[in-house]
């Protein structure tokens, strides 16, 4: 049995050998992990200055910040003496395994490449996707992040957005926004008509080319309904939506048309 000398002996050299290396593994593994992530705020600074697309610009970060980790920590293993062939022995062996359980993870992987490749959308983009809608944020290789407009975050996971159908709203410059009015038989359609025709001359959001359309869509059940469009740039959409709806309210009651509301009539029919 060894003797507390012996083992003292044996723990100081160690220290002073292997010990020593471990101390400058870490400190070598912290400053190239610090140097790694100046480099990667250098490139975004370049990239923004330079106006480079967003997406492509975080996938090449991303790609660079996790492959030069990987690599300086294979480095410093060897540098420890471990076998990093042996390490990547063992990565190749746990892959198959780890593949047969993360088939989600690898098909999100996959999407993920398939978006970055095909560019259905780009970070800043408004989109509709997976019954969620909102402004991307971010495209990972394995989820996209949305901002919804009432600033939730929502992560979606890249394999089954790669296979939805997905609504760009940032794609076109314009934007056509349609209206349903309904207004009461009795009422003069053609005065409607005109009303709201002033009602999108008068709005300064609203695009002169392609010119608005107003026509009778339908005879209701208990209302003529009309149909009116306009084209506005896309960053207008809403505020044209909500100021054209109120504005036809008030010029509607101003004028006197009509704007019906479901009626029950009951009858009683007395048997005496």
């Amino acid at each position: 049995m060894p003797t507390f000398e012996q083992i003292m002996g044996n723990v100081i050299n160690w220290i002073t050998t292997e010990g020593v290396k471990v101390v400058i593994a870490l400190v070598l593994l912290i400053v190239s992990f610090a140097i790694v992530r100046m480099i990667s705020k250098r490139l975004r600074r370049a990239f923004e200055k330079k106006g480079t697309d967003k997406t492509i610009s975080n996938v090449i970060l991303h790609v660079f910040d996790y492959g030069a980790r990987i690599l300086i920590v294979l480095c410093l293993l060897g540098y420890l003496g471990i076998e990093t062939s042996g390490v990547a022995a063992l990565i190749s062996a746990l892959g198959v395994g780890v593949g047969l359980a993360v088939q989600g993870a690898l098909s999100n992987l996959a999407g993920g490449v398939l978006i970055i490749l095909t560019r259905p959308f780009k970070v800043d983009d408004f989109i509709e996707a997976e019954g969620f809608s909102g402004t991307v944020e971010d495209i990972n290789i394995i989820h996209t992040t949305l901002r919804t407009p009432d600033n939730k975050v929502i992560i979606l996971p890249n394999g089954s957005l790669a296979n939805s159908n997905v609504v760009n709203y940032s794609v076109k410059d314009t934007r056509r926004v349609d209206f349903t009015v309904s207004i009461a038989y009795s009422a003069d359609f053609v005065k409607a008509k005109q009303l709201i025709a002033a009602i999108f001359e008068g709005h300064d959001k609203v695009l002169k080319d392609p010119a608005y359309m107003i026509r009778m869509k339908e005879h209701g059940a208990s209302a003529i309904v009309l149909t009116a469009r306009c084209h506005v740039n896309s960053a207008d959409y809403w505020d044209v939506f909500f100021d054209v709806t109120e504005q036809i309210k008030a010029s509607f009651d101003e004028n006197g048309v009509e704007i019906p509301f479901d009626q029950l009539d009951v009858h009683v029919i007395d048997n005496k």
